[in-house]
């Protein structure tokens, strides 16, 4: 698509744009508006409004990433639908909202698409190239890996607005549900990355990827330490979320020490399996809560386990440490460059099958914690007359359904653009370079379609 071909479609959603933001919302809406039903034209806008962030958007950065001619119009288009669900966001009959945080964001999330779209115009221009150019790209790039994390927040506020969640003393339990059950999904997408196609990376950084976790967890566990207590007498609670936070910051230290020079560590995995337990065991005011909370536990329990089976016998044999390294650290047993090898069977495929694990169950626990919060099991309970069981079933399967999507990316850069050629290979098999692939076909009863270890020189 031609820079000429950009500049009217930007004119015209710039004019549209400031139209729409002189919509008015009202703090006070009656009893009887509050309660009314969603109307045929706003749940048009919450399903179109999915789509283009769930699915449109990662796909489009996708395809930017991989360099794919597709990336410009994939964008363009979910920028033109963006502005058409706004419309229908402000438009609708039926029930109506007091102000809140999703219709604030409706109308801060412009401005990154609009920066993206202005600075996709320029680079079409080809100015400047070797003074503002370098940096536009760098911003485009970083302004286009935000949309995912745009759409998720956007689509977790527009969940809170519906339900009315979140409101008064609500806002303190809401904010750590979605916050860790957020950071489950998302450490769990970051550990499919590196597990499926990150090698590389992992070779270029030289460090192993429980370096990186640990001091996640080491700063994340320093802000819970001082957060979770806001004055007053100490309940249970606070009790144990402190010290949560106190086990994460004492964990992460430990893990950073031990994943010095390369090395691989369980510390993290063992601080998710602790987590997991604390959870499992942790006092409820409702019945539901508890069992919700128990089986989040649970589900966080088998990531640790996972991730411990994958590091200490499923380790990929990456590339030697630097000539710089002592011998003592190049040959480890738990070092990157030091993994088990697996020779050409079909025990590679089981290999690469239960990789998926970990950062599925990871996913899976972030959904269970955020649907864990009082005011949504209270509403499952006394007024849709939910059980457990049913409600856990549902949210696993949007937890199937994120990772779908999650792995669709993952698979979508490896074939797309610069990594896939002109075409995609034959049988949709996944060939990012000849010593870096993590599909193969199964092999057939003659020995065709063989394994290639990750690592092994051709």
């Amino acid at each position: 698509m031609s820079s000429k071909n950009h500049l009217p479609t930007a004119a015209v959603l710039l004019a549209l744009f400031s139209s729409t933001i002189a919509h008015e919302h009202h703090e006070h809406v009656s009893e009887d508006k509050l309660n009314a039903p969603i109307d045929s034209i706003l749940w048009i806008h919450i399903f179109l409004q999915m789509i283009i962030w769930g699915v449109l958007f990662p796909v489009g950065m996708v395809l930017g990433l991989s360099k794919s001619r597709w990336h410009v119009p994939l964008q363009s288009t979910g920028i033109a639908l963006t502005l058409g669900g706004y419309f229908l966001g402000h438009s609708h009959t039926g029930r109506a909202f007091p102000a809140n945080a999703h219709g604030t964001m409706a109308n801060v999330i412009f401005v990154p698409l609009f920066l993206q779209l202005a600075l996709g115009i320029y680079l079409k221009l080809h100015i400047n190239e070797e003074t503002i150019r370098p940096w536009a790209v760098r911003l485009h790039s970083v302004v286009g890996k935000s949309y995912p994390i745009f759409g998720w927040i956007q689509m977790l506020f527009g969940a809170i607005a519906i339900g009315g969640y979140c409101r008064g003393d609500n806002l303190g339990q809401c904010l750590a549900h979605y916050i860790m059950g957020s950071g489950f999904i998302a450490y769990g997408t970051i550990m499919a990355i590196l597990l499926l196609v990150g090698e590389a990376w992992i070779r270029r950084s030289q460090k192993s990827p429980e370096w990186w976790d640990s001091w996640v967890i080491m700063l994340w566990g320093i802000v819970n330490t001082f957060t979770e207590h806001h004055g007053g007498g100490w309940s249970h609670k606070d009790m144990q979320h402190t010290v949560m936070g106190v086990l994460w910051w004492a964990g992460g230290i430990l893990g950073i020490l031990l994943a010095r020079n390369n090395q691989r560590t369980v510390v993290p995995s063992l601080i998710i399996i602790i987590t997991g337990w604390a959870f499992s065991d942790h006092a409820q005011a409702m019945m539901i809560s508890t069992r919700v909370h128990a089986i989040f536990g649970d589900v966080l329990m088998m990531a640790g386990v996972t991730r411990i089976i994958e590091i200490s016998f499923i380790t990929p044999k990456y590339a030697p440490l630097p000539d710089s390294a002592s011998t003592d650290d190049n040959h480890s047993d738990h070092t990157l460059a030091d993994a088990p090898t697996i020779g050409n069977t079909g025990l590679m495929q089981s290999v690469k099958a239960f990789r998926h694990l970990p950062p599925f169950l990871l996913v899976a626990s972030g959904v269970l914690f955020m649907s864990a919060t009082d005011e949504e099991l209270r509403y499952v309970s006394e007024k849709l007359e939910m059980d457990h069981v049913t409600y856990i079933l549902i949210m696993l399967s949007l937890a199937f359904l994120i990772y779908a999507i999650v792995v669709s990316c993952i698979r979508l850069w490896a074939v797309s653009g610069r990594n896939g050629g002109e075409a995609p290979p034959p049988d949709g098999e996944i060939e990012l370079a000849p010593t870096n692939k993590w599909y193969s076909r199964v092999p057939d009863a003659e020995g065709e379609g063989e394994m290639h270890v990750i690592g092994d020189d051709d």
